[in-house]
């Protein structure tokens, strides 16, 4: 039992043929695909848009706690939002965000 408690920790779990499989990863692919989506998912993680985003995030969150509480900051609307409805561009899709430079400090 102990044995799975520890692989749940780790965030991997074991499925029926004996593969052990994410929990983070929502699509189910190949192991290959799951490396090769991790690199491009740290890739794009890394780029300064994306830091100056999250670091910007961090200021707001830390500057404004209990107004942050369960909440995302949208760069788009300069103010705190539902995880759900930021993460889904407010029931537009990600799509026509894409590539928008928004205001960080």
């Amino acid at each position: 039992m102990s044995h799975y408690i520890t692989m749940y920790v780790l965030g991997f779990i074991r499925n029926d043929t004996g593969i052990l499989k994410s929990i983070y990863m929502a699509q189910k692919l190949s192991a290959e695909a799951a490396k090769k989506k991790a690199a491009r998912d740290l890739a794009y993680a890394k780029t300064p848009d994306r830091r100056a985003k999250k670091a910007d995030a961090q200021r707001r969150r830390r500057a404004d706690p209990n107004g942050a509480k369960g909440k995302d900051w949208d760069h788009k609307n300069q103010r705190w939002e539902s995880p759900a409805q930021n993460r889904g561009n407010d029931g537009l899709g990600t799509k026509t965000e894409s590539g928008k430079k928004y205001k960080t400090k």
